[in-house]
């Protein structure tokens, strides 16, 4: 079957603008606030956020940085897990988080993500950025504060995010396995 595209880059583009202008409304200037997104895949959106929410500031200084999850995963003995490259050059102790991924599916990425993130320090506070958000497979109760696309699926479909940066096209699909 031929994959359904949600999301492409002007409509894309346009999610994302709406994300920051979200993120404005609740973090102002971003003077106590910081971004980080989650390896794999979660740091494209992450820097293009930052990007994004530098220009329509019009400052330089959004803290934006990786982390990698793999060894805090539950899983992570029984996959061939690559551990990927975390950095993150600032403080987080006492400043909101916002935790960044392409895909909130399951919960269990993000779980990894804020055990990980706790080696960094304590935050204030911690919210939950996404692009989609497939709703109805959660293991764990965690729930997203902003999301991009929000979609009903089956355990038989998968979404697939695809970056400039790394995938030469800017597009969101739904496979079915």
């Amino acid at each position: 079957m031929k994959p359904k595209v949600l999301l492409e880059n002007k409509q894309l583009e346009v999610t994302l603008t709406r994300l920051c202008h979200q993120l404005i409304e609740v973090h102002n200037d971003f003077s106590n606030s910081v971004i980080i997104g989650l390896q794999p895949r979660g740091i494209y959106l992450a820097h293009r956020l930052q990007k994004i929410l530098q220009d329509i500031l019009k400052t330089k200084h959004i803290h934006c940085g990786d982390l990698d999850t793999t060894f805090y995963r539950d899983d992570f003995r029984k996959k061939e897990l690559i551990p990927n490259r975390t950095s993150i050059d600032f403080i987080i102790e006492d400043k909101n988080v916002i935790l960044i991924d392409d895909v909130l599916f399951t919960g269990r990425t993000i779980r990894a993500g804020l055990d990980a993130m706790l080696a960094f320090g304590r935050p204030k506070d911690v919210e939950l950025l996404v692009l989609v958000d497939r709703r109805f497979k959660r293991h764990l109760p965690i729930q997203a504060k902003y999301s991009g696309l929000t979609i009903d699926s089956i355990d038989t479909q998968n979404v697939k995010v695809e970056w400039k940066e790394t995938d030469g096209k800017d597009r969101v699909t739904l496979i079915d396995k």
